[in-house]
């Protein structure tokens, strides 16, 4: 089996996620919303404990989480849900497609748009966003930790300067569930996306936290549905509910926030053995993002000369990614990266990440194969070009 260094694109499901989760796909199949009947019942008090499990997990109380069939519906139930022509959005340059293709769509609707820069690390900087407000602003949603680099945004201050202006703050946390502490209190934030896979929990399945009380001062930022139906979810967003799933993000979301912060820990020790071993070898190797301020689990690297799709393809026995999973079929080079002002096209750019289950060994040997393939294609680059520039 490869070495798995890929955990931002997905994780693997824990095995104490899917042991509370097999029950309610077998026996258990009731629909929640059947109150007649033990079936519904049992279904019910499911969804009601994994609510519960959520909320304690993000700080938040149950009736602030409504379930979704992702961060990507989330992102669009904040943003769609919330904003109107004319509205006012600030978001950033680096955030995921969830958000940017929900704006290009909302800017097609007449909803007014900026979107700011970021430094070379790829973080926000409060000035630029209070720059950016004005009395039209209607939502900012910057995210917490980007998909490529691992770069946190420092939220807490971010939403503040939006508070300030009355200006309801919403983020996409995927990224960071269950890797770094996400606290909605503490964060400060009105909105906020997650999902279950990006946490050893089921795919298909993540929830919106929407705070009950507005802050004084600051707008309300409750959305309006963007699915019509039965109005399950309080009428916030129509659907029969995915009971396994839903489960599965509630013990996912327990289990995480209990193993935190040692396993963060344990992984931030691994991901410095990988870059330190890369470096040593590469001495021109260059990291991308924040070198403090990022997850524990990402390191997102270039390797100069070299090819990146050459570079993974020479490495069958690693899965990794160029960068975003969900943006693997485009061609085209990473919009985090040339937001980040990063546009030299002769860097392999690769985003290695690592989890709950990678060890020492995982460690040792990726390392001695990225850096093996790297050398081996820089050499046969440069024998190519000596090759190819004829006698002198």
């Amino acid at each position: 089996m490869p070495i798995y260094l890929d955990y931002n694109a997905t994780t693997p499901l824990d095995e104490r996620v899917l042991d509370a989760m097999l029950p309610y796909l077998k026996g258990e199949f009731g629909n929640p919303s059947s109150a007649t009947h033990a079936y519904g019942w049992t279904a019910g008090a499911a969804v009601d404990l994994a609510r519960e499990e959520l909320a304690g997990a993000v700080g938040a109380s149950p009736e602030e989480i409504t379930f979704t069939a992702g961060a990507t519906e989330s992102d669009n139930m904040a943003l769609l849900g919330l904003l109107r022509p004319g509205d006012h959005l600030v978001t950033a340059a680096t955030e995921h497609e969830a958000i940017l293709e929900t704006v290009h769509h909302l800017v097609r609707a007449g909803v007014r748009v900026t979107v700011l820069p970021v430094d070379g690390h790829g973080m926000v900087h409060p000035d630029a966003l209070a720059e950016a407000l004005e009395p039209g602003t209607r939502l900012v949603s910057l995210m917490l930790a980007n998909n490529e680099t691992g770069t946190l945004n420092g939220v807490r201050e971010l939403a503040e300067v939006a508070h300030e202006r009355g200006v309801p703050f919403h983020t996409d946390a995927a990224q960071a569930f269950c890797k770094v502490p996400v606290d909605v209190e503490e964060l400060g934030v009105d909105l906020m996306s997650i999902s279950a896979h990006k946490c050893y929990g089921p795919k298909g399945v993540g929830a919106l936290y929407a705070r009950r009380r507005p802050r004084p001062g600051v707008r309300h930022a409750r959305p309006e549905p963007i699915l019509f139906g039965g109005g399950q979810e309080r009428g916030m967003r129509s659907g029969t509910l995915n009971v396994p799933g839903i489960v599965g993000l509630g013990r996912a979301a327990s289990v995480g926030a209990a193993s935190l912060p040692e396993e963060a820990e344990r992984i931030r020790a691994l991901r410095d053995r990988l870059h330190g071993a890369l470096a040593e070898s590469v001495p021109d190797l260059r990291l991308n993002g924040h070198p403090e301020h990022r997850l524990p689990g990402t390191l997102n690297v270039s390797f100069p000369g070299v090819d990146v799709g050459e570079l993974l393809g020479a490495l069958p026995d690693v899965a990794a990614s160029a960068g975003s999973a969900c943006a693997s079929l485009d061609a085209g080079p990473s919009h985090v990266l040339e937001a980040m002002g990063l546009k030299d096209g002769s860097w392999g750019t690769v985003r290695l990440s690592l989890g709950r289950f990678t060890t020492g060994e995982d460690v040792e040997r990726a390392s001695e194969m990225l850096v093996g393939a790297a050398v081996d294609l820089r050499s046969g680059a440069e024998g190519a070009g000596l090759r190819g520039s004829g006698p002198r």
